[in-house]
């Protein structure tokens, strides 16, 4: 008969923890496989379609989904249709505003200036999903000018400030945009386009939102080295000369990488 020490037993309640930890941690890493998943799909799935995506049998797939379902994570829509739930909106929104209280004081003072320099409206977009959402814009005070509303959202394969942000995202998020507008796409032309932006630092356009309109971008990074928007300006297509391109080019650049300094990135 073995005999039990205290140190037999602290082993073995410390075996049981880290056990459990592990235990726990690979169930939050499924969850948020599960999450991704519907995420990425940008609408509702079938346990079956969650299941081959997310590598876990249908039958751990029902698990999971009672616990998040109660949770209001995920919701059933239709005949087996699962989607997300009205808490990852709730989610979403205060990341959003949280992103907002704390790039925009910061970005400001920067947007003030560059619309100064180039005598055009500067735009500030951050991403959302498929899309590009502007959250703030310093108009220009020229007599004919772009104007653009904060909350404006356009599609990121479309315009220097969201060509900004789409040439520095994942793999997988460019790959999403092109399934989702493919028919208006042509795919071997964006990716080239998103590889030049990535050499050069900047995207510039000519009207691709307005026919009239003309515009450039450059990418704004965190501490981290993520990207977290794009700064960006916007102005008429007849004032876009080469002296103007040339200033337009360097002064986003420049707000840019001041901005990014702002926030963190060395």
């Amino acid at each position: 008969m073995h005999k039990l020490t205290t140190q037999s037993i602290e082993a073995t309640l410390n075996a049981n923890v880290e056990a459990r930890s592990i235990n726990g941690t690979q169930t939050l890493g499924r969850a948020l496989d599960i999450l991704f998943a519907l995420a990425e799909a940008d609408g509702a799935l079938s346990v079956t379609d969650i299941a081959q995506k997310v590598a876990i049998p249908e039958s751990s797939i029902y698990r999971f989904l009672q616990t998040l379902e109660q949770n209001g994570i995920v919701e059933r829509r239709g005949k087996g249709q699962i989607g997300l739930g009205m808490r990852i909106l709730d989610l979403a929104r205060s990341l959003s505003q949280q992103m907002h209280r704390e790039i925009v004081p910061l970005a400001l003072p920067v947007m003030e200036e560059l619309t100064q320099v180039t005598n055009e409206t500067s735009l500030l977009f951050i991403r959302s999903g498929a899309s590009a959402t502007s959250i703030q814009t310093v108009r220009s005070k020229a007599l004919i000018q772009y104007s653009a509303e904060n909350g404006r959202m356009l599609p990121l394969y479309l315009g220097a400030s969201c060509k900004a942000i789409l040439a520095y995202e994942s793999e997988k998020t460019i790959q999403n945009v092109l399934d989702k507008w493919a028919p208006n796409l042509s795919k071997d032309s964006l990716l080239q386009q998103l590889h030049r932006i990535r050499e050069q630092g900047y995207a510039l356009t000519q009207g691709e939102i307005d026919p009239d309109a003309f515009a450039v971008g450059a990418p704004v990074f965190d501490s981290r080295g993520m990207l977290v928007a794009s700064l960006s300006i916007a102005g008429p297509k007849y004032r876009f000369d080469d002296k103007l391109r040339r200033l337009s080019i360097q002064a986003v650049q420049h707000a840019a990488e001041e901005l990014s300094r702002k926030m963190g990135k060395e």
